[in-house]
């Protein structure tokens, strides 16, 4: 008797978007009749807004991250690691790029995996706009690789400055970071990094502290934080240059070298470490897959989140480019945004297996939040749900930007897991330590 053909669901992507909807997926129809299959070109999960803390070293990665097989058995999805290289929509194949160890040796070869429905999650990437130097001078926080090199590259700065400190105590040494955009994640990496460094004379350096550290904001655009209604981002604003950042605002970077920045007005702002962060892309393989793109290298879909040449393709997250109906701009790259389009996804790709009806997808804006580490938090919430903004900081705030993550841990593992590693949260934030250093 043969064995009838399983119905193959390939979501390329684990991020937030991703993730959410494979553990949907696999929640709902399981292994019998269905092959629910997760793409991925990492091993492990880490929400991406934690990564400018993974960076400051104020958060430890490994005790955070979400390992994809585990959780693919525990929720009724297969794991493949591997980078996509292309879709073969003819014959409804997705092309897996060759695996290579850390050697070049290859570990598999190239291959393909079917699909009945695909769905593209694949994020974003930052976007340099083909600046000068930036590809070979500066460190992007895309993923947790880019994040770890980040965080060695600042220790070894910051003992470099120690030692050089402790055998002359007049020494002016310092470690100097350039951050090029005035976004949320240059903001909050910004603030981070006086956390980092305020911990540190407590960790082995006691000669290093907020004073030895000095960080250069640099927007293009007249304010930071154009998310956030414009007293709020006064006030970020003023809380940086408390903390004692340098925030050049209406200031563009035509160049990155390996000593610093080059702006339009012809200043040279020295840098040790130099991170951009200045923009977002979709990956350049989007643009060579027959699928309508935007200028930003992101997939266009319809309403139903069906991309506009191939119903069976969806798009979510950052890699999607969706222009709600009456609106001029597409939803924003943020992970609220993820989160709704996977929810949307899954109850589509439900209804078309079952032949019905499919759903449009509505954008509820629930506003921003920007936190300055623990030094304070700031932003605004409800927008469309209530035809407005109400702006908050502080406590409440920080209460909010906290149970965003809190959310996403309930999505991926369930409320009963997920109630319990916020718990285990709570307390790993009293007995471990406040920085990871290795």
């Amino acid at each position: 008797m043969t064995k009838a053909r399983k119905t193959q669901i390939v979501v390329v992507g684990g991020g937030a978007g991703g993730l959410e909807l494979a553990t949907r997926l696999g929640a709902r129809f399981g292994r019998d009749a269905f092959d629910i299959i997760l793409v991925e070109k990492n091993r492990t999960h880490i929400w991406k807004p934690l990564l400018h803390e993974v960076a400051a070293g104020s958060l430890d990665a490994n005790l955070d991250e979400v390992g994809y097989r585990s959780h693919g058995h525990a929720w009724g999805y297969r794991f493949f690691y591997g980078v996509m290289e292309g879709v073969d929509r003819e014959s409804r194949h997705v092309l897996i790029a060759p695996i290579k160890d850390a050697d070049g040796r290859e570990i598999m070869g190239r291959h393909r995996i079917r699909y009945d429905y695909l769905v593209m999650a694949v994020g974003s990437v930052s976007n340099d706009f083909g600046t000068k130097g930036v590809a070979q001078h500066c460190i992007f926080l895309d993923s947790r690789l880019q994040a770890d090199r980040f965080r060695t590259n600042l220790l070894n700065h910051c003992l470099r400055v120690s030692r050089s400190v402790s055998g002359d105590p007049a020494s002016d040494a310092v470690v100097r970071v350039d951050i090029v955009g005035g976004g949320a994640t240059g903001v909050e990496l910004a603030a981070e990094l006086y956390n980092s460094a305020a911990e540190l004379r407590h960790y082995g350096l006691e000669v290093f502290d907020e004073s030895r550290l000095k960080v250069t904001l640099i927007e293009a655009g007249p304010r930071i934080l154009p998310a956030l209604p414009e007293d709020l981002a006064k006030a970020a604003h003023q809380e940086l240059e408390a903390l004692g950042v340098r925030v050049l605002t209406g200031e563009q970077v035509v160049e990155a070298t390996a000593d610093g920045m080059i702006t339009k007005s012809g200043e040279f702002i020295k840098a040790d470490l130099r991170v951009w962060a200045a923009g977002v892309k979709g990956p350049d393989m989007l643009g060579a897959l027959g699928l309508e793109t935007a200028r930003g290298n992101q997939l266009v879909v319809k309403p139903t989140l069906q991309t506009t040449r191939d119903d069976r393709i969806f798009a979510i997250g950052d890699c999607a480019w969706f222009v709600p109906q009456g609106e001029t701009r597409p939803v924003p790259p943020r992970a609220q945004a993820a989160h709704q389009m996977a929810a949307i996804a899954y109850r589509n790709i439900v209804a078309m297996i079952a032949g019905k009806r499919l759903k449009d997808f509505v954008y509820r804006d629930h506003g921003s939040l920007v936190s300055l580490s623990h030094f304070s938090t700031v932003g605004s919430l409800m927008g469309n749900l209530i035809g407005g903004r109400m702006a908050i900081e502080g406590r409440l705030a920080r209460f909010v930007y906290v149970s965003l993550y809190r959310m996403h841990l309930i999505a991926i593992h369930g409320w009963l897991k997920g109630l319990a590693l916020i718990a285990v949260g709570h307390v790993n934030h009293i007995i471990r330590p406040k920085l990871k250093l290795h």
